[in-house]
């Protein structure tokens, strides 16, 4: 039986998803940067960068499928093309890759497009990337999940008066939800770019941040701040949300009841 190999095996996503894959009865090897303390039983890791282009085609080889989780603030295009040059040398015949719901819809051009949102510019440049790479894929795009949400609100209501962009508003996800569809979609057969997978509604993120404040029994100021560029705009526009496929289950508040 094939390996599936998955990039950022050891991040939020990648975790959720190596049950799926092994209750599948998958070989799994994970490309990570550095060795978990505690390994997952049953699964493979393969030391590598992709970044740096280090040690990628050692971990492309023998793999027939491979989910590419590893994303970050920026550099996801470099990433995915060092990805998908070994993966064609290696003939890998299925490469998955999760982007974000928008990446078609919002505008990254200016400095300060990039500094705020160019997360969105560089998943839809790896989009691009793969669908041109000339290996059959899959493309899904989900909302932002509920744990980097938490996370990245946590972080702000550190200080003492929390910024809100004005107006913006989000669809979180439960990670795991994501999970369990990007491994179907890893088990199956290549299909192209598949439907949106986004959160049961949508926030303004100033409410997003009252709510964690809440559970958190935290007192903090919010201040609504307008931005500026095409990216703010077409997010306060709605570009970031998929209203029509508004299929997950579990809400904010559920989240929030669960890990605060």
């Amino acid at each position: 039986m094939t390996t599936i190999l998955v990039t950022g095996g050891t991040g939020t996503l990648g975790r959720l998803l190596l049950p799926h894959l092994r209750e599948a009865g998958r070989p799994i090897r994970i490309l990570t940067r550095q060795r978990p303390a505690e390994p997952e039983p049953g699964v493979e890791y393969a030391l590598g960068d992709l970044a740096a282009n280090e040690h990628v085609a050692e971990a492309v080889d023998g793999t027939a499928t491979i989910v590419h989780c590893a994303g970050s603030a920026k550099g996801d295009d470099v990433k995915a093309a060092n990805l998908l040059r070994e993966a064609a040398r290696a003939g890998v015949k299925h490469v998955v890759f999760i982007s974000v719901v928008g990446a078609e819809r919002v505008p990254v051009r200016s400095a300060l497009d990039r500094s705020a949102f160019g997360y969105f510019g560089a998943k839809r440049a790896a989009e691009v990337l793969v669908s041109e790479s000339g290996i059959p894929w899959t493309i899904l795009r989900a909302s932002q999940f509920h744990e980097l949400t938490l996370a990245t609100i946590a972080q702000m209501a550190k200080l003492p008066v929390v910024p809100v962009p004005a107006g913006v508003r989000f669809q979180p996800i439960d990670g795991a939800e994501v999970a369990a569809r990007l491994g179907e979609l890893a088990l199956g057969e290549p299909a192209g770019l598949v439907p949106d997978l986004a959160g049961p509604r949508a926030y303004g993120f100033d409410e997003l941040v009252r709510s964690y404040l809440r559970a958190a029994n935290k007192r903090r100021p919010i201040v609504r701040m307008p931005m500026g560029g095409g990216a703010y705009r077409a997010i306060r526009d709605g570009a970031n949300l998929a209203p029509d496929r508004a299929v997950g289950r579990r809400t904010w508040e559920d989240y929030l009841a669960a890990h605060v």
